[in-house]
């Protein structure tokens, strides 16, 4: 059976979360994970209009109990907002929670009045590669170097560009890479297994801080470990650990977040409101990754640059295929994704290179592409037995390990968006832009380059110095 990298991938998050019972929204075949028994709110008013509107709906009718609303989480986070536990969370399995989705049915007419929305579920916001998987790493020879390659550019400690990662933390020997000498961060947490294997998703913000540097190295890059867990962190801390994160580095020039979620709306996250809001009065600029689900659904915060008010504060970044011509088979499109850069089988480091280290693949390949793409994607090539795969166990089929001796190839959003930060960057030093929202809008205004995505030809920023992938064909399966 094809492996579903969807469902392999809620158990190892559920797994990371043992305290917090999940579920899939909002269907079994959706494409965002949620806190079961639970619901957000605005502090105050709101979070009292809530309860209470809830408990009046959980009559006999609904089979559900008005006596276990109550607040679950005491008004004091900085993002304003609350939790409220409307039901068990024991209750039901991975396919949905009834009871969260009463309350929110309960709240559609003061919704309607109110003109916004006044409930939310407590989504999981997860590292672009995570929730919405577009491939795993695969070993890059030493030679070959990173790709895109890096630009000449001088470092300049007066003039570098200040650039925040918000994401898993820096490998141990993250300064073995050349590139990454004027990086400073958060260690990644737990690099191996207890058998020395790399962990899953470990060397995601070090391959991240590689591809900056190479596009643009005169930057200050600054990691923090916000996604360390799994990769993986509930929409109700989200917005707090955001602040956390500009509390400890200051508001820098760029912001490079590859991490978000879809939430079946086009409001944006209430747990990251806040944030927002503070950002937009800020000088701040947010490259954020599209997404992974090959959907048009809005994956925020990235499809926060479709909002007017957010317009020049957020840029969205998409995936193109190797060859830079068109979107690559996994990458999220729609109006509100506002440009795409190389994100497929690009090359960075992934760990240091003071020995090699092993790494088990969790999933497999797939036999055809599972979004309908007939080049050879990342869904099928290289082929890849993985331990989390279904029936892999029946089978027999051994997980395939490989080792890592530094480099990677590595395909996702993720990565498409530290090498748009990445050109903002390097435009800021070029013109001596000092602001990096004038330098977004600059560097779209300017470009001449574009490719196509799903019939739409879009802005596509592809640095000088990254060398296109020839992009194969594959047989069949016999």
């Amino acid at each position: 059976m094809a492996p579903q990298r969807f469902h392999e991938q809620f158990d190892q998050i559920q797994r990371s979360m043992p305290d917090v019972p999940l579920a899939m929204g909002p269907d079994d075949s959706a494409e965002f994970f949620y806190e079961k028994g639970v619901v957000l709110a605005r502090d105050g008013e709101e979070a009292r209009l809530v309860e209470d509107t809830v408990r009046t709906h959980f009559t006999q009718a609904t089979g559900l109990t008005p006596d276990r609303v109550r607040r679950a989480s005491p008004e004091t986070n900085r993002t304003g907002v609350t939790r409220i536990q409307v039901g068990d969370p024991g209750h039901g399995d991975r396919s949905g929670d009834r009871a969260v989705a009463h309350a929110l049915r309960a709240l559609r007419e003061h919704e309607g009045r109110a003109g916004r929305r006044l409930v939310s579920r407590n989504h999981v916001v997860s590292i672009a590669v995570n929730a919405c998987p577009g491939d795993e790493p695969v070993p890059a020879p030493l030679t070959q170097g990173t790709n895109p390659a890096p630009a000449g550019t001088a470092y300049d400690a007066d003039t570098a560009v200040g650039v925040l990662v918000i994401d898993t933390g820096l490998m141990h020997d993250y300064r073995s890479e050349p590139l990454l000498v004027h990086t400073e961060g958060d260690a990644q947490v737990q690099e191996t297994d207890g058998q020395g294997v790399l962990r899953q998703y470990v060397g995601h913000g070090t391959f991240i801080a590689g591809l900056v540097a190479a596009v643009a190295p005169n930057t200050d890059i600054s990691v923090k470990g916000t996604l360390n867990d799994a990769g993986a962190i509930l929409e109700s801390d989200f917005g707090h650990k955001l602040f956390e994160a500009v509390d400890a580095h200051g508001w820098p020039d760029i912001i490079s977040l590859s991490a978000g979620t879809s939430n079946g709306r086009t409001d944006g996250l209430l747990g990251a409101d806040a944030f927002m809001r503070e950002l937009r009065e800020q000088g701040t600029l947010l490259v954020a990754a599209a997404g992974n689900n090959a959907s048009a659904t809005p994956f925020w915060p990235a499809a926060y640059a479709d909002q007017p008010e957010y317009a020049g504060s957020v840029l969205s970044v998409g995936a193109l295929r190797g060859d830079g011509e068109f979107g690559a088979c996994f990458s999220n499109h729609g109006p509100w994704v506002k440009a795409y850069a190389p994100g497929e089988r690009l090359t960075s480091a992934l760990t240091g290179f003071t020995a090699p280290v092993p790494y088990v693949y969790q999933h497999s390949t797939y036999d055809a592409c599972r979004f309908g793409f007939t080049y050879a994607c990342t869904c099928q090539y290289p082929r890849h037995t993985g331990l989390l795969s279904e029936g892999q166990e029946s089978t027999g089929a051994k997980a395939d390990q490989v080792m890592f001796e530094g480099y990677a190839h590595w395909s996702g959003t993720s990565f498409a968006t530290p090498v748009a930060a990445g050109m903002v960057a390097a435009h800021m030093t070029a013109h001596k832009e000092r602001d990096p929202r004038a330098a977004r809008r600059q560097l779209l205004e300017s470009n001449t380059q574009y490719a196509e995505v799903r019939g739409a030809h879009v802005p596509a920023l592809r640095p000088s110095t990254w060398s296109p992938v020839p992009v194969l064909r594959l047989a069949p399966p016999a």
